[in-house]
C-alpha cells in the first residue's frame, strides 16, 4: 500500500511544532542545564559524539509539515468521514457490541489504565492484576477448563499457538499433521498456515460434520459455532479425537457459551477464541483481548501470561503474574512462544462488561442475538429460502442457488452488511445491536416478506448450557453505574501508571500518550468498521493506513512496511518469515541459522526458533558490543548455513556501536541478511535509517517510539519494514488483496487484514504533529535525558556500558552487583523501594542480572527527572546505612519495602527504623503519597500453590 498512497513532501528548515514543544518535557533552559550536566554546550555537539557517523543519515526526513493540534484532528476527521458505517451481519468472529459507557469513559479512554505498564512489578499493578483475573476467570468458566492465561493477541494466533501446544504435549517428536475444522473462521485457517510452515506441520482442512476423516493427526481444531453458524455436539468428536491419542482444539464464541454446553465439559484440552464481543468495538480489525484456556495437567505450558494469586510478607492474598510469563527471556532458543505483548487493555474492558453485566445480563444478551436468529431463520424459511443449518446460535447460512451477490447487495443498498459466502450461500450473523428492523431488511433483500410475531424459539435445546458461571461475588457486587463508577476507581488507585509518575523503563519507552492522539479511535467512523466490510466503506481507514506506512517507510528507509503484525514478536515473526521466503525463492531453502548476540531480548531468539531457524549465539565483549571476533567465526563455521543475523540498534546494553555498519556486511558477504530490532528506534528517528546503514528488514514497536499506549501490557502494535528485495514477502490476508502480496506473501500474521487498525490512528497523529523537526527533536530529546541521567547516577551507582566519551543512547543500566556483594542490597530491594517513593521500579534484571536499566524517554520535564534522581541518591544513602551499621543488614528499609499504609498504622511496629523513615524518606512526598496496595510478594509461593481464577471473599479476611 504504500506506494500507492504516500508521495512525501519535503521537510520545511522550520521551527518544531507546537504539538512537539508539549510532547518534550524539558524546555530551553532546562534543556541547556541538562547539556550542562553532561558536559556538552549544545545538542549538536553531543548527538556528534554519542552516535557514529557511519549511521547517520544524509538527509532529512521527508514528511509533511507538522500539523496543530486542531488540523491534525481535523485531518483525521476528513479521513473518518471517508468511511461508511453500515450495520454489520458479516459475523466470521467479529460482532457488533455496545461498550458501556461507564467502561468506555473510565478505562478506554482513562489513562489510569491505558498508559500502565506490564505489572512485572506486581506491589503497585494490583488493579490490573485483578481485573485480568476477572478475565481468567470469565474464560475459565465459560469455556469449562481449569485455567485460562490474562489474553492472547487474537483468536487466530491463539489457534496457532494452541497448535503448538497440542504438538509439545503429545507423544509424537516428528512435526506430524494437525488436522482443522473447514467451518473454522478461514483467516484462522491461515494463521494456522502460516505458523505451521516453518514448523514443518502439515494443516489438513476437513468437513468435521461427519466425524474424523482417516490420517494420522496429534491435534484438532473444531469451531463451536462454526463460521457458517453450525452449532453441533462437540462430544463424540473429542471422544474420538482421544481415542486416536489426539489433542481436542475448540475455538468457541465466548457470548454462545452463556448458552451453550461449555468445550471443557464434553472433554476439549485447549479451548480459544475471542472476547471481542465483550464491549470492544470492530475497530477494522483490532486490537482485541484472545484467550486461550486448557485442561488440567497442560497449564505449565500455557503461552503468554498467567495471573496468578499469592501472598505478601504479612501473609495477604496478593496477585502476580505466574509460572513462565516471560518464559521468551529465561529460555530463550529453546522457548515455546515469542508472544510478549498480550492485549491487557482490551482484556481488562471485556472483563469489566462481564462485571457490569454479570451471569444474566450476558445470557439475556446471548438469548436476544438467538432469538432474532431464530426469527430470521423462521422468515426466511417461510418465504422458501433454504437455512441449511437446523442448530445455531446467532448466524444464519442461507441458500439461495446464484442469487447470493443479489442478495448481499440488496442488503447493503438497505444498510446493511451480510457475508457473501460463496455463489449461492449467504451468512447473516445476529449480535447485542441486532434489533427487529435489521432483521426485517435482511428480510426484504432475500425478496420475502418475513414473519412477525414468530416467537423466539430455540435452536439449541440439545446442546444447552446446565451448568452456572461466574458466581463469584464480583460479577454480582457491581450492577449499578454507580458501583461500577467505584469499583473501577478503586482498582486504578491501586496502580501506578504513567498519569501518577514518570514510568523509567529500559527498552520500554514510556513516553507521553497524548490526548489529542488518543480521541479519535472512539469516533464511530474508525470503531464500528468491520474488518471484512466492503473495501468501498474503509476508504478513510485505506488512505490512513497508506499513509502511516508510507511515512514509516520514510522514517526507517525501507521501500515497504505492513502495519498487520499486532505486536512487537510477530512483526519479528514477519520479519523473519520475510527472509526465509526470500531465500527459498533463491534456491536457498537450506540457510537456517540466525546469529543473535547474547545481550538481545529474549522474544527474538524464540522468534527465531518459530521461523523455523537454528539459533546461534554471538558473544558480546566486556563493553557490551558484539564480539566481532566470534562473529566472524561463527559466520565461518556456519558458511552457507546463515540465513540471517537478528541485532537489536542501539544495543539492548544502551550502546551506539560503533561496529553495526562492519556487521551488516559481514553478514551480507556471507549470503545472509540482516533483521534489525526496532525497539529501540526512539533513539534514531531523524537520525538515522537503518535500512540506509545494513539493514535489511526491522519490526517498529508503534507502542514505544510511536505513542500507541502500553495498556498495562497490550495493545501493541509491530509493524514490519523492509528492502525492495523481500517486499514480496511481506504478510498477506486470505480475505483481503490489498493487505498484501498474494502469490508471494507468507500468509497472515494475525487474524486481521491491518491488524490492530483501531489503534493505528494515534501513531498517525503523532507523526503529523510532531513533523519531521519534531521527530527528531524527540530523539535528541531522549539521547539528553538518558546521559543526563547517567551523569547523576554515575556517582553513585556505576553504569555498566557506555559508548564513546562514556556516552549512552537512550537507556542506561545501573550496575548493583558490587553493591549487593558488599551490603546484601539487591536490585531487587532497590526496584521495592522506590515503590515508597512514588516510582514504577526501571527494569530489573534485564539485560543483565543485578542491574536496573533506565529509559527516561523525551517526554520527562526536567523536574520529574530530577525527583527520580533524588529518589536514587536518597536509596543510595540507605544502602550505605546499611554498609556503615547505621541501619540493619536484614531489618531495614530496603529490605522491607514497600511499605503500606496498614502496616505503618499498625500498633506493633517492631522495625529499629522509624515509621517516617519507611514512608516519608523525601519531604516532597507528603504533597503526594503513593501507598502500595500490598507488601513485597512471595512469588514463589505463588508458583507452588497455583490459584489462576478469582479466589472467595474469605481469602482476604484478616
Amino acid at each position: 500500500m504504500t506506494a500507492q498512497y504516500f508521495a512525501p513532501v519535503a521537510s520545511p528548515q522550520t521551527p518544531r511544532s507546537a504539538f512537539a514543544d508539549r510532547h518534550i518535557g524539558p524546555a530551553g533552559d532546562e534543556r541547556s542545564r541538562m547539556l550542562a550536566a553532561i558536559g556538552y554546550s549544545g545538542a549538536d555537539a553531543l548527538i556528534d559524539e554519542a552516535v557514529p557517523a557511519g549511521i547517520r543519515t544524509s538527509r532529512p526526513l521527508a514528511l509533511p509539515p507538522a500539523l496543530s493540534e486542531p488540523a491534525a484532528l481535523a485531518r483525521l476527521r476528513e479521513l473518518a468521514d471517508k468511511n461508511t458505517v453500515l450495520t454489520s451481519m458479516i459475523g466470521l468472529g467479529y460482532h457488533g457490541t455496545h461498550t458501556p459507557g461507564v467502561i468506555l469513559r473510565n478505562v478506554l479512554e482513562n489513562p489510569g489504565w491505558y498508559t500502565a505498564y506490564t505489572p512485572y512489578q506486581p506491589e503497585i499493578s494490583q488493579g490490573r492484576l485483578e481485573a485480568l483475573l476477572n478475565f481468567q476467570t470469565v474464560v475459565g468458566d465459560l469455556t469449562g477448563l481449569p485455567v485460562a492465561n490474562a489474553s492472547m493477541l487474537d483468536e487466530g494466533t491463539a489457534a496457532a499457538e494452541a497448535m503448538a501446544l497440542a504438538h509439545r504435549v503429545g507423544r509424537r517428536k516428528e512435526p506430524g499433521a494437525f488436522l482443522v475444522d473447514a467451518d473454522a473462521l478461514p483467516q484462522t485457517i491461515e494463521v494456522i498456515r502460516t505458523r505451521a510452515v516453518p514448523l514443518g506441520i502439515e494443516v489438513v482442512t476437513a468437513d468435521l460434520s461427519g466425524g474424523l476423516p482417516e490420517g494420522d493427526f496429534f491435534g484438532v481444531l473444531v469451531q463451536y459455532p462454526g463460521a457458517s453458524g453450525a452449532v453441533r455436539d462437540l462430544t463424540p468428536l473429542v471422544d474420538a479425537a482421544h481415542a486416536r491419542d489426539m489433542q481436542a482444539v475448540v475455538a468457541a464464541d465466548l457470548l454462545a457459551l452463556t448458552l451453550l454446553r461449555p468445550p471443557g465439559e464434553s472433554g476439549a484440552d485447549i479451548v480459544v477464541g475471542s472476547a471481542q464481543r465483550f464491549g470492544v468495538p470492530f475497530g477494522f480489525g483490532g486490537p482485541h483481548a484472545g484467550y486461550m484456556a486448557v485442561r488440567e495437567g497442560i497449564q505449565r505450558q500455557l503461552p503468554g501470561r498467567l495471573v496468578g494469586v499469592s501472598v505478601d510478607v504479612d501473609g495477604r492474598p496478593a496477585y502476580r503474574l505466574a509460572l513462565q510469563t516471560r518464559e521468551q527471556h529465561i529460555r530463550r532458543e529453546k522457548a515455546t512462544s515469542n508472544i510478549c505483548t498480550a492485549q491487557v487493555l482490551l482484556a481488562v474492558m471485556a472483563s469489566m462488561y462481564a462485571v457490569y453485566h454479570g451471569p444474566e445480563g450476558l445470557a439475556a444478551i446471548a438469548q436476544r442475538a438467538h432469538g432474532h436468529a431464530v426469527r430470521l431463520a423462521a422468515g426466511l424459511r417461510a418465504g422458501g429460502v433454504e437455512v441449511v443449518h437446523e442448530h445455531f446460535f446467532d448466524t444464519v447460512f442461507a441458500r439461495v442457488p446464484g442469487r447470493a451477490a443479489e442478495v448481499v447487495a440488496a442488503a447493503r443498498a438497505q444498510g446493511v452488511n451480510l457475508r457473501l459466502a460463496d455463489a449461492d450461500h449467504v451468512g447473516i450473523a445476529c449480535d447485542e445491536t441486532t434489533t427487529g428492523e435489521h432483521v426485517a431488511a435482511v428480510w426484504r433483500a432475500f425478496g420475502v416478506e418475513g414473519v412477525e410475531g414468530v416467537p423466539a424459539g430455540d435452536a439449541l435445546e440439545f446442546v444447552r448450557r446446565e451448568s452456572p458461571y461466574l458466581t463469584h461475588p464480583v460479577f454480582h457486587a457491581h450492577r449499578s453505574e454507580t458501583a461500577m463508577l467505584r469499583y473501577l476507581r478503586r482498582l486504578q488507585d491501586k496502580d501506578i501508571a504513567l498519569d501518577r509518575s514518570m514510568i523509567p523503563l529500559g527498552s520500554c519507552t514510556m513516553k507521553l500518550n497524548a490526548t489529542t492522539e488518543m480521541e479519535p479511535i472512539t469516533w464511530p467512523e474508525f470503531a464500528n468498521i468491520h474488518p471484512f466490510a466492503p473495501i468501498d466503506q474503509a476508504a478513510g481507514y485505506v488512505e490512513l493506513i497508506g499513509e502511516l506506512e508510507g511515512w514509516l517507510a520514510e522514517i526507517t528507509g525501507y521501500a515497504r512496511v505492513s502495519v498487520q503484525p499486532n505486536a512487537g514478536s510477530q512483526g519479528e515473526l514477519a520479519g523473519l518469515l520475510a527472509i526465509r521466503g526470500y531465500h527459498a525463492s533463491r534456491g536457498e531453502a537450506h540457510r537456517n541459522v540466525c546469529l543473535i548476540p547474547s545481550s538481545a531480548h529474549g522474544t527474538n531468539a524464540a522468534s527465531a526458533v518459530m521461523a523455523g531457524m537454528k539459533v546461534v549465539v554471538v558473544k558480546c565483549d566486556d563493553g557490551g558490543n558484539i564480539d566481532v571476533d566470534d562473529l566472524h567465526a561463527k559466520i565461518d563455521k556456519h558458511g552457507d548455513a546463515l540465513a540471517a543475523i537478528m541485532v537489536t540498534y542501539p544495543s539492548t546494553h544502551g550502546v551506539f556501536e560503533e561496529t553495526i555498519t562492519d556487521v551488516c556486511k559481514a553478514v551480507h558477504d556471507a549470503g545472509g541478511q540482516v533483521y534489525v530490532d526496532g525497539a529501540n528506534l526512539n533513539a534514531l528517528v531523524g537520525l538515522a535509517r537503518p535500512g540506509e546503514f545494513g539493514s535489511d528488514v526491522s519490526h517498529l514497536n508503534l507502542h514505544k517510539t510511536f505513542c500507541i499506549p502500553h495498556g498495562g501490557g497490550g495493545p501493541g502494535v509491530g509493524p514490519v519494514g523492509v528492502r525492495e528485495h523481500l517486499a514480496p514477502f511481506l504478510p498477506s490476508h486470505p480475505l483481503r488483496a490489498e493487505a498484501g502480496p498474494q502469490e508471494t506473501g507468507v500468509g497472515p500474521i494475525s487474524a486481521a487484514p491491518w491488524g490492530s487498525a483501531g489503534i493505528l490512528p494515534i501513531s498517525w497523529a503523532y507523526i503529523a504533529m510532531m513533523g519531521p523537526d519534531g521527530l527528531r527533536a524527540a530523539t535528541e530529546g531522549a539521547i539528553i535525558a538518558a546521559n543526563y541521567l547517567a551523569a547523576k547516577l554515575a556517582p553513585h551507582f556505576p553504569i555498566l556500558y557506555t559508548g564513546r566519551d562514556g556516552l549512552v543512547a537512550h537507556e542506561c543500566i545501573a550496575d548493583l552487583r558490587k553493591i549487593t556483594k558488599e551490603t546484601g542490597i539487591t536490585a531487587e530491594d532497590v526496584a521495592k523501594r522506590l515503590i515508597d517513593y512514588g516510582f514504577h521500579a526501571p527494569t530489573l534484571a534485564f539485560p543483565v542480572a543485578g542491574t536496573l536499566m533506565i529509559e527516561p524517554t523525551e517526554s520527562e520535564d526536567l523536574a520529574e527527572l530530577d525527583r527520580f534522581v533524588d529518589a536514587m541518591v536518597e536509596i543510595r544513602r540507605e544502602i550505605q546505612a546499611v554498609a556503615d551499621g547505621t541501619l540493619d543488614a536484614e531489618d531495614n528499609p530496603l529490605k522491607n519495602a514497600p511499605h503500606t499504609a496498614d502496616c505503618l498504622v499498625t500498633e506493633d511496629w517492631k522495625h529499629a527504623y522509624p515509621r517516617e523513615r519507611a514512608a516519608y524518606p523525601l519531604p516532597s512526598l507528603r504533597e503526594g503519597k503513593y501507598w502500595p496496595p500490598v507488601r513485597r510478594i512471595d512469588q514463589a509461593y505463588g508458583d507452588r500453590n497455583l490459584v489462576c481464577s478469582c479466589p472467595p471473599p474469605e481469602a482476604f479476611e484478616d
